[in-house]
């Protein structure tokens, strides 16, 4: 895969969208046989050289749930996938990303990240947010 569009028509085939948008997709990835949901948003990203990447993310919890100090020793031991800090409506979220360049991406590394990240991310909430699930 080379280009957005390529990542696009990868999703669609696969996954059931409910964000598509230019450079922006996302849907919904069944954990736990089906019992839960973790939503997975794609995104093209560009480097300072103009290189373009793509972003693959999932929510995780609100920063105000967690300690950010443990947040940078888990990237340590994460083999996918590094935590971060992003907004959603204004809330600080903690996040689970990977930015895969196009230059090496094709479908099976897509799926590869896809279907580590989300049962990963979805156990993480679980651990961190007592309502259950809330992305």
């Amino acid at each position: 895969m080379e280009t957005f569009a390529e990542v696009r028509k990868h999703i669609v085939d696969n996954h059931q969208l409910f964000l598509d948008e230019p450079f922006q997709l996302a849907f919904e990835y069944s954990v736990e046989g089906g019992d839960r949901k973790q939503s997975i948003f794609l995104a093209e990203i560009k480097s300072s050289d103009n290189r373009s990447y793509l972003r693959v993310e999932t929510l995780i919890c609100p920063l105000d749930d967690f300690d950010a100090e443990k947040c940078l020793r888990i990237n340590l031991i994460l083999r996918v996938g590094y935590l971060a800090v992003g907004d959603l409506e204004s809330t600080a979220y903690i996040k689970l990303c990977e930015n895969l360049a196009y230059s090496a991406l094709d479908a099976e590394e897509l799926e590869y990240v896809i279907q580590h990240m989300a049962p990963m991310a979805d156990r993480m909430e679980q651990a961190l947010e007592s309502n259950g699930d809330i992305a």
